[in-house]
C-alpha cells in the first residue's frame, strides 16, 4: 500500500514539497512511509508523544516513534513531547507548538448553541467514553462493571457515548444496555461531545483528545488507562490515571463526588497542550523551512 501511494506522490504535479501527517494513526504512518519512498521530506504534527510502552497503546505508541524517526519537521505540543524526541537523538528539527487539537477544540466552543440534551438534572452527571484496543476483552467489561456499581448508587446519571467502532459498541452494549442509571448515547458530533464535556461533574475517558480537551475545559477527568503519553493534564492537576480496574474506578468517583472541593480543584482550565494558536505557528515554521530549503537547494 505504502508502494503504491508513494507512486501517486510520484505522479503529482508539481512534486510535493513536503508531506504533513497528524497524530499516530495507521494512516498517518501510511502515509510518512509514503512519503520517504517517494524522496518527499515528512513533517508531523503532535509528534513526541510517549508513554515508552509498545503496549500501551498498542499499535498507536510504535506508529509514533516510527513516525518521528523518519519526519524532517516535528511540532512537539509540549516540551515534555520534545524532550522525548531530543532523548530519541531523532533527525529532524524540533519545535514546541502546541497541539492543533486545542485550536480545534476554541473553534469549536465558539459555535456551540445550548442543546436540550445537556440540560442540567439533580443529579451529577458523568460522561464515559472508551474504545482504547488495549483495553478490548477484560479491559472493556471491568469499565462497564464499574459504570453498573456507580449506578447503582444511584447519586449520578451516566452517559456512555459509544464508538462507531462495532466490536467496542456490541460489547458496551451487551453489559450496559438496560441498565437503569445508564443512558447509550449513538455516537456524537465534536460539537455535541465538547457540550456534554463542559455541563458534566466527572468524564472517565481513555481517549488522548479529550485528555487534552477536558484539562482546557476545566472538566474532571478519570483517565481509563494505565499509562498515558499526555501526562501534563495529570501534572496541571486536570485528571488522575485509574486504568480499567473496576475497584480504582468506582474508588476514585465515589471519592470525587463525596468530595465536591477536590473536584472543584480539579475543574481550574489549563492549556498545558497549546494555547489554541498551534497552526498558524506550524504553518509559519513549514514555510520558513520550505524557503530555506529552496535556497539551498538553487544552482550556484
Amino acid at each position: 500500500m505504502q508502494k503504491v501511494a508513494a507512486e501517486l506522490l510520484r505522479q503529482l504535479r508539481p512534486t510535493p514539497d513536503l508531506v504533513v501527517v497528524q497524530g499516530d494513526t495507521s494512516s498517518a504512518l501510511g502515509a510518512a512511509l509514503a512519503g520517504v519512498l517517494a524522496n518527499v521530506p515528512i513533517a508531523h504534527v503532535e509528534a513526541g508523544l510517549r508513554t515508552h510502552d509498545p503496549l500501551l497503546p498498542w499499535p498507536e505508541e510504535e506508529y509514533r516513534t516510527a513516525i518521528d524517526a523518519r519526519a524532517d519537521l516535528l511540532f512537539a505540543p509540549t516540551e515534555t513531547a520534545a524532550a522525548n524526541l531530543r532523548l530519541e537523538g531523532v533527525r529532524g528539527e524540533v519545535h514546541v507548538t502546541g497541539n492543533t487539537g486545542i485550536d480545534a477544540l476554541k473553534v469549536a466552543q465558539s459555535r456551540l448553541m445550548p442543546t436540550p440534551s445537556t440540560v442540567l438534572e439533580d443529579r451529577p452527571r458523568i460522561l464515559v467514553t472508551c474504545h482504547r484496543r488495549e483495553s478490548w476483552g477484560e479491559g472493556l467489561r471491568s469499565i462497564a462493571s464499574a459504570l453498573i456499581q456507580i449506578a447503582r448508587d444511584g447519586v449520578a446519571a451516566i452517559d456512555v457515548v459509544l464508538h462507531p467502532n462495532p466490536h467496542v459498541a456490541a460489547t458496551i452494549r451487551q453489559s450496559l444496555d438496560s441498565i437503569r442509571g445508564i443512558s447509550l448515547i449513538p455516537p456524537c458530533s465534536q460539537g455535541e461531545l465538547i457540550d456534554r464535556m463542559q455541563v458534566a461533574e466527572l468524564i472517565l475517558s481513555d481517549s488522548g483528545g479529550i485528555q487534552e480537551e477536558a484539562a482546557a475545559l476545566g472538566a474532571p477527568l478519570l483517565i481509563l488507562r494505565e499509562k498515558t503519553e499526555r501526562p501534563e493534564c495529570i501534572a496541571s492537576g486536570n485528571a488522575l490515571l485509574v486504568g480499567t480496574s473496576t475497584d480504582r474506578i468506582v474508588a476514585a468517583v465515589r471519592r470525587l463526588l463525596d468530595n465536591p472541593f477536590e473536584r472543584l480543584a480539579m475543574a481550574r482550565p489549563a492549556f498545558p497542550f497549546g494555547d489554541g494558536h498551534a497552526a498558524p505557528r506550524i504553518a509559519e515554521i513549514i514555510m520558513s523551512w520550505l524557503q530555506q530549503r529552496s535556497l539551498t537547494r538553487r544552482p550556484a
